[in-house]
């Protein structure tokens, strides 16, 4: 995965938002939590109390993307994928917003995947009340959280060129939304 190219191609975007009011920092880190919660909703792992714990990783059909070995390839939406993707556009906003972007890459694993979305979601509020005590966030708690997502995208089954590969698609409808006034 090349992070510096993601952190470019958000700031392209941040700066088609071009939200500086106050609040942007508090609004990034509801978002972020309110896409874990989505991306949850989509594995499905957690909800014990359902038959249908199975993760939705295969939707309805995008497109069709051509002939391998004599068969027309359809390619379908991963809404998991996809609610990750969604996750990593604010967790590279905040790295923008914290002036956090040349950090070291690695990820941090828990001991199942219910821990794992619970540790992102930890790491997300200590972010917030690091910034509300001392007005500041040390580029080490940054990273930390980033870690910890990209273990979350592994062991969901992501690989890092997916994760690229699905940020530059969703980024080009983001782009777009922007241009048309969403």
């Amino acid at each position: 995965m090349n992070l510096q190219l993601l952190f470019k191609e958000q700031q392209l975007l941040r700066d088609k938002i071009a939200y500086d009011k106050p609040d942007r920092f508090e609004k990034l880190i509801l978002a972020l939590l309110v896409e874990l919660g989505e991306c949850a909703n989509e594995w499905r792992g957690f909800k014990f109390w359902s038959k249908d714990q199975e993760p939705r990783v295969q939707g309805n059909w995008k497109y069709q993307t051509g002939i391998i070995d004599g068969k027309f390839v359809n390619v379908y939406e991963n809404p998991l994928l996809e609610e990750y993707v969604d996750k990593l556009h604010f967790i590279l906003e905040l790295g923008l917003e914290l002036n956090c972007t040349d950090i070291e890459l690695w990820p941090v694993y828990e001991k199942n995947i219910t821990n794992q979305f619970i540790e992102c979601s930890g790491r997300v509020y200590n972010l917030y009340f690091q910034m509300r005590v001392t007005g500041e966030v040390p580029k080490g708690m940054y990273e930390h959280l980033l870690a910890y997502f990209l273990g979350l995208g592994f062991m969901l089954g992501f690989t890092w060129e997916q994760i690229e590969q699905a940020y530059m698609e969703k980024n080009a409808i983001n782009h777009e939304r922007q241009e048309q006034g969403y």
